[in-house]
């Protein structure tokens, strides 16, 4: 039980000038981990069973009625996830609990402290003793520098008002979200429909394969040109490669980029084994790129207008089409040949452009909140790498 040595932190309320004691955290609170196993798990159970820390099934039983902070001992994201409960719950065996804290310890204190320091601690463990789980002499020996119970609460206050804000943004995105999901579906089901100008309805839609839509292309960067080199994936389309793959891409790393495809202003590339997960993205400006000569890359022509597309390749409609066109043996792929088979409802040119710019306005607003949401929370992070010694 002894007090380690006395530090500082960079930032701090005003009205507090003691200095900061330290202390393990098996010397403050009760580390353990549940007695379950998946088979224990029960559909409709009356409590909830944390599978990992941030999964969770359900159980007829309990064997914690408290307060507890908890990590996963192994898994994705291990050390990483982490997640502040209160109530009757129950635990896998590979989960493990913070429980019983010093009366002179806030477990929301050290909650917010936890979230800092763990995973570093975690991969930095891991490197040097060669494993990838977490161990409970990783948890009880981790030193926490601690400062009065009064000071405690009023940091854990302060980054608990932050993290509430952070989940009602996340809370208004994700309304946001579902109502462009709802009304896209109504619109591709014609259920909603936009008029001209003059208020008269636009001409009935027709049906026709994205064949007859678009065209292939992708010239090969034969000369071998040092273009900058990107990537698609499923959340943001083209990225470029260095921020998608640990800062190098392929031409730091020396590969034969020869056989790379050119992709120019205006065109939509897709990867043919992922584009199930929506790895497709449209370049809009962006001009003389290179991506992987795995990427189908196309055009559309004069009767597509292509954020209407783009739209459209969002939609479970067209996720329905890709399961049936899909084609190969353990990986399924989709190339050229039978994506340019699956039929799209066709609006008038007019009437697509009225669906695109609508439904850009509902990404703008969703892009909106998720910048705030990530700038709140770069803010949080600045303020705990500051708060905490």
């Amino acid at each position: 039980m002894q007090e380690e040595k006395q530090l500082l932190p960079e930032l701090r309320f005003p009205e507090f000038e003691e200095i900061w004691k330290q202390k393990k955290l098996g010397e403050i609170c009760k580390i353990q981990t549940g007695n379950k196993d998946t088979q224990d798990k029960e559909e409709n159970g009356l409590y909830p069973f944390y599978v990992r820390s941030n999964t969770i099934e359900s159980i007829n039983s309990y064997s914690f009625d408290e307060q507890a902070i908890l990590t996963s001992g192994d898994g994705a994201g291990v050390g990483k996830i982490y997640h502040l409960v209160d109530g009757k719950f129950d635990l896998h065996q590979r989960v493990y609990a913070l429980t019983n804290f010093d009366s002179n310890f806030s477990i929301r204190y050290t909650y917010h402290f936890f979230s800092e320091k763990f995973y570093k601690r975690v991969m930095r463990l891991s490197a040097k003793n060669s494993v990838d789980s977490v161990r409970r002499d990783m948890i009880f020996d981790m030193k926490m520098p601690y400062p009065n119970k009064e000071e405690q609460q009023k940091i854990a206050n302060f980054l608990t008002a932050i993290d509430t804000q952070i989940q009602t943004l996340e809370k208004k995105k994700n309304l946001l979200e579902q109502y462009k999901k709802g009304v896209m579906q109504k619109i591709f089901k014609q259920e909603l429909r936009f008029k001209d100008e003059d208020g008269n309805d636009f001409a009935e839609w027709k049906k026709k394969k994205l064949g007859d839509l678009t065209y292939k292309v992708g010239k090969k960067n034969k000369e071998n040109i040092q273009y900058p080199i990107y990537s698609i994936n499923n959340q943001e389309g083209f990225r470029p490669q260095s921020e998608q793959f640990d800062g190098l891409d392929s031409n730091e790393r020396g590969y034969d980029i020869s056989m790379y495809k050119i992709v120019y202003e205006k065109t939509f590339a897709y990867n043919p084994a992922r584009i199930n997960v929506g790895s497709i993205g449209y370049s809009y400006d962006l001009n003389e790129v290179i991506i992987s000569s795995l990427y189908v890359c196309f055009k559309t022509n004069e009767e597509l207008e292509d954020l209407y597309l783009l739209a459209y390749l969002d939609t479970d409609r067209f996720n329905k089409d890709i399961l049936r066109y899909q084609e190969g043996g353990v990986r399924q792929y989709l190339f050229y040949e039978n994506f340019s088979q699956i039929k799209i409802p066709l609006p008038s040119n007019e009437e697509q452009t009225k669906i695109a710019n609508f439904l850009s306005a509902l990404d703008k607003n969703i892009a909106l909140v998720n910048t705030k949401i990530e700038k709140t929370k770069a803010y949080k992070k600045g303020l705990l790498q500051q708060m905490f010694v």
